[in-house]
């Protein structure tokens, strides 16, 4: 995801990753926040590269540059494509903003909205499924207006995300893509969508609110299992990340990898990845794969 200008809105995040991550607080004394984590992509073992069925991976400032895919990651993408490794991507972006990228980008399937929504083409059409069913969603819209209404009420400066229209199954405030919002703005964001009975994110540029329990670690182990028919196994699979809202995935992921422009969210993190690349974004995502492709041929 894109980074934050203001350093000041550390604290923030901080907090409520140790809190969204339920019970992850403690992981620092584990081996998911020690000093053998985020180490070189180079000293990533061939052989845990080699049993890999696929790559999971988030969207945002991982495979793109100011909103667009940068043309060494859709390469990257269609290298994999080619040695038959699938990728799912998992995003917090909207149903909407996902659809066309599900279509064009050669992915097996994109999981929005935190692991709501998946995508997928079929042919020349596009599939949509969702983790609720269409009462359960009806239902949760009435509840997701009604707080995005006492959000603003509690806060007049805060703004709903410019991509909101696609959004079916969340709500998402902007604190940082094209608004500004402070640490005490975020927290209190927080508080009154956790008194509606949402669960709550932030992003580097979004404080996400939806209802449910799913998030991008169930949305993985939906696709996996729904659009490739594979039992899910968290070995077979490598997740490529850059911000703190991918830390589920470095919690449960035997190899995680973050591009370079983790760096920056470091001090926020709660659970780190176990390897990181040279290179950010979208050339670090292809850094990752050449590094596979290296070690499957071996």
């Amino acid at each position: 995801m894109p980074s934050r200008s203001a350093p000041r809105k550390t604290l923030s995040i901080a907090k409520h990753a140790a809190a969204r991550t339920s019970g992850l607080g403690s992981v620092c004394e584990t081996e998911a926040m020690n000093a053998e984590r985020m180490q070189p992509l180079h000293r990533l073992p061939d052989a845990a590269l080699q049993r890999l069925r696929g790559v999971l991976t988030d969207i945002d400032d991982t495979l793109t540059r100011g909103g667009a895919i940068e043309a060494v990651a859709l390469q990257a993408l269609q290298q994999l494509a080619r040695a038959q490794l699938p990728v799912i991507a998992i995003t917090g972006r909207p149903a909407g903003w996902s659809e066309a990228f599900a279509m064009d980008w050669p992915v097996a399937a994109i999981v929005a909205e935190n692991g709501a929504v998946m995508l997928r083409r079929e042919g020349s059409q596009l599939q949509r499924e969702f983790t609720q069913d269409e009462a359960t969603r009806a239902a949760n819209l009435l509840r997701l207006q009604q707080c995005a209404g006492a959000v603003r009420l509690a806060v007049p400066q805060a703004r709903l995300a410019r991509d909101s229209g696609g959004r079916l199954t969340d709500i998402a405030v902007d604190h940082s893509e094209f608004e500004q919002l402070g640490d005490a703005d975020i927290d209190t964001v927080l508080a009154v969508m956790h008194a509606h009975g949402l669960n709550a994110s932030v992003s580097s540029i979004h404080v996400n609110g939806w209802i449910g329990e799913h998030d991008k670690w169930s949305g993985a182990r939906w696709a996996v299992e729904r659009a490739l028919g594979l039992p899910f196994a968290a070995a077979d699979w490598l997740y490529v990340g850059d911000s703190t809202n991918d830390q589920l995935m470095f919690e449960h992921l035997p190899l995680s990898v973050a591009v370079a422009n983790i760096r920056r969210f470091v001090p926020q993190l709660t659970v780190l990845p176990a390897y990181v690349t040279p290179s950010e974004r979208g050339q670090g995502f292809a850094e990752v794969v050449q590094r596979l492709l290296d070690a499957k041929e071996r």
